[in-house]
């Protein structure tokens, strides 16, 4: 925002109301900066000096109210002290807006978010457009922050402790009912109804909400010490203070200051301002802008992908037909026979009445999935994605049956997550038509899909399939054809190590404990079992004959076996109702240089990725691990880790592990043209 452009619209009409509108220019949604607020402040000055009857506070944004603050102004902090100055300086303009002699209501549609949501609660009042679409939250815990405008400390007031302590350490938003139920909002109207609404209360001057008495005793200052130990206690559960300070900061500021006078506003200001420039945060940060930047990469490509066909209704293809069908598209099923299809649509019956809970809409959803054993939806798809065995001679002759009937602009995709596009294409009378769209399981929870482009993919069908992967609301990683891919290059090597370290007798528990410690959602081992060891099995052999190395000797075996993790209840670990059972209370010591030879696999993978340019920067291929592999967020993934540790030392502790397990350790070249 320059200083000529205006995102408020103050008006008086002839009431006695003063209408303040927002609509910040060149921006799908509103979000706060310190312009913006400043503008805020210049127009309540003026509607101190005009004393209208009441205020009233808009969007002028079809998709919501504010989304919050602006994420990349906190990027350009360099101190705490700084932190602290722009807070204090938005925590102010808040303060004159529920100061104001007037009463004030936000008219709230869409969502309102973190600072949105700080701002509308400064008012008096807040009414909510029931639409459908109404979110309101208080996400900052997401970002390694917590609440910066007054939320920690109004939201208390406003809703009490528990309510409170749910809305900001979760960071979950909740929708209309929800947020009625809770005292969030005071009114709930349809959406040409919802200023009226707002111009009655302010005509009525209802009284403000407040938390109801039982939640004020909690606040009580003999109480609130023994309340915020058992909070404390089911954040650890969660989270350890070292890798993620912004929880244990929300409760600690509520046990200290009890979200009253101001002395808690500034508390709240300072802790925000800290936990801003703490390497946790800015690595969260930075996650949610390289969020961004893979939500923006299909740019403006309009693609139309109304039916979608998908050819094998396993495990994978089943889920990502489901997954089709419940983002609105038209999708037929095929497999050999009916009955192969049926327990694919069966699981998808139970994930659209579980997804959905409105049994019209999982009805809705279901009616859009059909099987189609005969293959017929494949010549009207505007998609098709292959997801068959993984053998290269079977795709082949799958894509010379598609090819034969599919329309001439249709999108053909492989879920591959092994094979190279350029040996599945070879045969294919037009080859330069057929793109990797690499799914991972569980379809419906994993967010990244790797968009891979062969050697002659045209740059139209890989554009086209990153706006696809766009439309099924998943993140796209566009990567070159490569052995692996990315996310299965990184993962193998880590994997394999796990395994190598169990087979020199470290329990699997313990080699699962030190990689959870380090901020990994589960250990390697456990994660073998979800992967299913057959799979890991074949990746790993893809990727011996390509880069070098063998599979652990116990993964054979159990392959062998037949005991192929999760999916059949035995693996590495025994399974029951889809957990692994683990020893009890295993409390064998891990072996100092576990952590190191676990991660640094990873990280030295990621760094070959990137020298053989399978991605095209540093940042994409951290997103990618991120988002696939859930790799410690609060560490910014693999490279990030490496450049926050050191370049030098890094490559200096691989040396070391080289020369005292081998080879699989050697620094790769590409950290010769990296810097910290």
């Amino acid at each position: 925002m320059t200083d000529n452009e205006t995102c408020w619209n103050l008006r008086y009409d002839d009431t006695g109301l003063a209408w303040l509108s927002m609509d910040k220019p060149g921006t799908s949604a509103n979000v706060l900066s310190r312009p913006v607020l400043q503008e805020l402040d210049r127009h309540l000055t003026d509607i101190l000096a005009r004393k209208p009857r009441g205020v009233i506070i808009t969007s002028a944004k079809k998709s919501g109210f504010i989304a919050g603050a602006d994420i990349k102004e906190f990027t350009t902090l360099q101190s705490p002290a700084d932190a602290f100055e722009l807070i204090r300086a938005g925590q102010a303009v808040l303060d004159r807006l529920e100061a104001l002699p007037c009463p004030s209501a936000a008219v709230i549609q869409g969502f309102a978010l973190g600072g949105g949501l700080e701002l509308a609660l400064a008012c008096t009042y807040r009414v909510g457009v029931d639409d459908g679409k109404l979110t309101l939250g208080l996400p900052e815990v997401q970002l390694g922050i917590h609440p910066g405008f007054g939320g920690t400390v109004r939201s208390v007031r406003l809703i009490g402790v528990r309510p409170a302590m749910e809305l900001m350490l979760t960071g979950k938003p909740v929708r209309a009912d929800r947020a009625l139920a809770l005292g969030l909002i005071d009114r709930l109207a349809a959406p040409d109804q919802a200023v009226e609404v707002a111009q009655q209360l302010i005509k009525e001057k209802a009284a403000r909400r407040s938390a109801p008495f039982a939640e004020k005793v909690l606040n009580w200052g003999f109480v609130r010490p023994f309340i915020s130990k058992q909070i404390e206690a089911g954040v650890r559960q969660k989270a350890t203070r070292d890798h993620y300070p912004a929880p244990f900061a929300i409760v600690d500021l509520w046990r200290d200051y009890g979200a009253a006078g101001a002395a808690s506003y500034e508390a709240e200001a300072r802790s925000i301002g800290e936990l801003m420039c703490s390497p946790s945060a800015r690595n969260l940060v930075r996650v949610f802008l390289l969020q961004d930047r893979l939500k923006g990469l299909a740019g403006k490509t309009k693609l139309d992908c109304r039916h979608v066909h998908v050819v094998g209704a396993g495990v994978m293809g089943g889920d990502i037909a489901a997954w089709a069908a419940l983002r609105g598209m038209t999708v037929t099923l095929q497999d050999r026979s009916e009955e192969l299809i049926k327990p694919a649509m069966e699981r998808a019956k139970v994930f659209f009445e579980r997804r959905l809970k409105d049994p019209q809409a999982a009805a809705d959803a279901l009616a859009r999935l059909r099987a189609d054993a005969g293959g017929g939806g494949a010549q009207d798809a505007d998609v098709v994605i292959e997801a068959i065995v993984e053998n290269a001679q079977a795709k082949q002759a799958l894509y010379a049956q598609l090819e034969s009937v599919m329309k001439p602009d249709a999108l053909l995709a492989t879920n591959t997550s092994s094979l190279m596009i350029e040996t599945l294409s070879e045969k294919m009378r037009d080859p330069d038509r057929l793109v990797g769209i690499h799914f991972f399981n569980p379809v419906a929870q994993m967010q990244l899909i790797e968009v891979v482009r062969g050697s002659r993919t045209r740059a139209s069908v890989g554009q086209a399939a990153l706006a696809f992967v766009r439309k099924l609301d998943k993140l796209p990683l566009p990567c070159r054809s490569a052995p692996g891919f990315v996310v299965n290059r990184i993962l193998m090597p880590y994997i394999n190590e796990a395994l190598f370290a169990l087979d020199s007798g470290t329990p699997a528990s313990v080699i699962d404990r030190t990689c959870v410690r380090f901020g990994m959602p589960m250990g390697p081992i456990e994660l073998a079992d979800v992967v299913g060891l057959d799979v890991c099995l074949s990746v790993g052999r893809v990727l011996a004959g390509a880069v070098g190395g063998s599979a652990p000797a116990a993964l054979t075996q159990l392959v062998d076996a037949k005991k192929l993790g999760r999916k059949t209840g035995q693996g590495f670990y025994q399974w029951e109702n889809g957990k692994p059972l683990r020893p009890a209370a295993e409390t064998a010591p891990a072996p100092p240089d576990l952590e190191d030879r676990l991660i640094l696999t990873m990280v030295n993978e990621a760094a070959a990725i990137l020298r053989e340019k399978i991605v095209e920067d540093h940042d994409l291929l951290d997103a990618g691990v991120i988002f696939a592999t859930g790799f410690a967020p609060f560490r910014g993934g693999p490279l990030q880790y490496a450049k926050s540790r050191g370049i030098a030392v890094v490559r200096q502790r691989l040396q070391e592990l080289e020369q005292r397990y081998g080879e699989r350790f050697r620094p790769d070249p590409g950290w010769d043209a990296m810097t910290d």
